[in-house]
């Protein structure tokens, strides 16, 4: 029997897995951070409402990141404290962040975050690990419909130049 053969949870991760699961910890732990602190700038209350399960689903995430390198005795990243929840009549609107804001900043790490579980799920050899990168990508993208369809409902949602075919007579 090989190294990699067996329970996955016996096999070592690769120097990849360690760093990618240790990035991804570092930027969910920082994204929990900014929702916490977008949830106080938020008047829409279904925006509200979405900042609340992107809140928990990275926590969540959090968890199983930081307990898997952990099992693998790897150092975690540090996390910024928790942020406090404000009201939204203190901060002066010169200095808050709009719903539309909020909500393109959430495509955007929603985002980037579904791209960075794609590659994690190919570059593992563990197929736990996979499977976990699986599992959040999926989640991630559910989440990413809702903060999409949410945008579009609200008229938040500004999208490109839209292309449209014109049919064209041509003359011989």
């Amino acid at each position: 029997m090989g190294i990699l053969s067996g329970s996955p949870k016996d096999e070592p991760m690769h120097y990849g897995e360690v760093y990618g699961v240790w990035t991804a910890l570092l930027t969910v732990n920082g994204n929990v951070a900014a929702y916490q602190t977008m949830r106080n700038h938020a008047g829409d209350r279904d925006l509200q409402e979405l900042l609340e399960e992107a809140i928990k689903l990275g926590e969540q995430e959090s968890r199983q990141l930081e307990e898997l390198l952990i099992e693998n005795q790897i150092q975690v990243p540090p996390a910024p404290p928790a942020r406090a929840k404000a009201n939204l009549d203190q901060i002066p609107d010169g200095a808050r962040f709009q719903d539309p804001e909020i909500a393109a900043s959430l495509t955007m790490s929603t985002g980037a975050g579904i791209i960075a579980a794609s590659q994690m799920i190919t570059q593992c050899v563990r197929e736990d690990i996979g499977l976990m990168f699986a599992q959040l990508h999926t989640q991630k993208v559910a989440f990413a419909a809702k903060n999409l369809r949410n945008s579009k409902e609200k008229g938040w949602l500004i999208p490109p130049p839209l292309y449209q075919v014109r049919e064209v007579e041509y003359q011989r």
